[in-house]
Formats: C-alpha cells, sequence, structure tokens
C-alpha cells in the first residue's frame, strides 16, 4: 500500500498586483519521503512555504496539508508541522533543555510531558552530552540540531528545512544529512527540504521539484528526470547537470 499523501496542491496560484508568483501548482507529496524543492531566488518556492504553513493565503486553487487547509485550519496545521529557518534563534544565555522548555511552554505542552519529549529530542539529535552547556557556546551544526530538536518536540508529521547545512563544516553537514535521512526512515516523518546545494540533495531526497519563474517544471526521483532530460542511466548524471538543463530551457 502507498504511503498517504501528507500535501497535496491543485491548481496553487498566488498572484501580487499583475506578477504571479506561484503558477498553477499540482503538487503531492508522500508520507515519509524526502523531497527536495529547487529553484533560483524569485522562482516561487518562499511563497510555495508560505502558503502551505498558512501564512499567506492563496490567489487561488486549494492545498491541503496533513489533511487541513493551512488558510482556514492553521492551527490543526501549526500543530504537526514543524519548520526550521536557516538562522534558527534561540536564548544564548540559556542551556539547551531551558530552551527547549520555554518552548514547549509557548506551544502549551505541560511541563509533565515536555520533560520527556525533550530528552528523547536532545537524545534523537546526540545533544544530551552538550545539554548544560549555554547555547551561545554552541557551534552553527549544534545549534541547527537543537533546532530539530525543538520541531521534534511537536512530535511532527510533517518538517520543513530551509538551507538547513549552510555554514556547517563538513562533519555538521554529514551529521545533519545523516539526521535528516534517519527522520524519515526511522520516524517516518514527511522531510520537505529546500536547498541550493544539489550534491546533498542527490544524496538524501527521494523526489526532487525544480520551481522556475513560478511554474514547476519538473517533478521525480532524480534518476527519472536524468533518463528524460539527460538520456542517461544509473549513476551517469549529477543532480546539477538536470537542474541547469531544465533552467536553460526555461
Amino acid at each position: 500500500m502507498e504511503n498517504q499523501t501528507i500535501i497535496e496542491a491543485e491548481g496553487l496560484t498566488k498572484k501580487y498586483g499583475h506578477q504571479t508568483a506561484v503558477n498553477n501548482l499540482y503538487l503531492q507529496i508522500r508520507e515519509g519521503e524526502v523531497f527536495g524543492f529547487l529553484g533560483p531566488n524569485g522562482a516561487g518556492k518562499t511563497t510555495t512555504l508560505l502558503m502551505f504553513l498558512g501564512l499567506t493565503e492563496p490567489t487561488s486553487g486549494k492545498v491541503r496539508v496533513i489533511g487541513f487547509d493551512p488558510t482556514r485550519d492553521p492551527f490543526h496545521v501549526k500543530e504537526k508541522v514543524g519548520y526550521l529557518p536557516e538562522n534558527v534563534g534561540f536564548y544564548d544565555d540559556m542551556d539547551a533543555r531551558q530552551n527547549l522548555q520555554y518552548i514547549a511552554r509557548l506551544n502549551r505542552i505541560p511541563d509533565r510531558i515536555s520533560a520527556d519529549r525533550i530528552t528523547e529530542s536532545l537524545k534523537v539529535v546526540d545533544l544530551l552530552e552538550e545539554v548544560g552547556k549555554k547555547v551561545g557556546t554552541y557551534s552553527k551544526g549544534m545549534r541547527q540540531r537543537l533546532g530539530i530538536a525543538e520541531v521534534l518536540m511537536k512530535e511532527p508529521k510533517l518538517i520543513f528545512l530551509d538551507e538547513p547545512t549552510i555554514g556547517l563544516d563538513p562533519d555538521g553537514t554529514n551529521r545533519m544529512l545523516d539526521l535528516i535521512h534517519s527522520l524519515s526512515r526511522e520516524k517516518n516523518i514527511t522531510i520537505f527540504l529546500s536547498s541550493h546545494l544539489l550534491d546533498q540533495v542527490q544524496r538524501i531526497c527521494d523526489r526532487v521539484g525544480i520551481m522556475i519563474k513560478g511554474d514547476l517544471v519538473a517533478m521525480g526521483p532524480i534518476e527519472e528526470l536524468a533518463k528524460k532530460k539527460l538520456g542517461v542511466d544509473k549513476e551517469h548524471y549529477t543532480l546539477e547537470e538536470i537542474y541547469m538543463k531544465y533552467f536553460k530551457e526555461a
């Protein structure tokens, strides 16, 4: 049996005056997959994400996220959807547990429930040994992993990640990519990943979508896009070659 659809967009369009930011988007994301969302600056990726999160209303079309319309039911969506921006904000003078406890209270998670969730989340991201240190002493990679722990406290079905490895050293990058992969495979969490680092997207994503000038010009497993656009099979391609082919033809 196929995994259920966790994001579904039908004819999703967003216009700002006479400018179309997202044009007639049809998209389905399945439960448990890692989906890479690609495109140059101004392609409509951020606007699409804002509509998925219920932070801006579509001009036309429909979208359902975990079974809800994010415009009409934003609280239900936010309950089970996590979002990790490129730059994660924490209180530097507080340790990891204090930060997460404060955020849990903001999300109205009772202390009796959040205590175990915080410990489990810190364990998943491998920060338990660093839990007593002030977050101001954390490296960028540790802060990114703490950001994942924050998201995991909500026990999400879906996580949106915006450039999660930007600025990380090679070790931090590998740890983050391994963590993303494990969240999908071991916890069946759907990951919607926006990134410009195409080699990393190729490494961990099940499928990708390419947005250019507001249009979704390609979507599917990377090997299928390679065969369709480059006429090659197996490993005789890179995602960058596929991306540039679509970009030049757009």
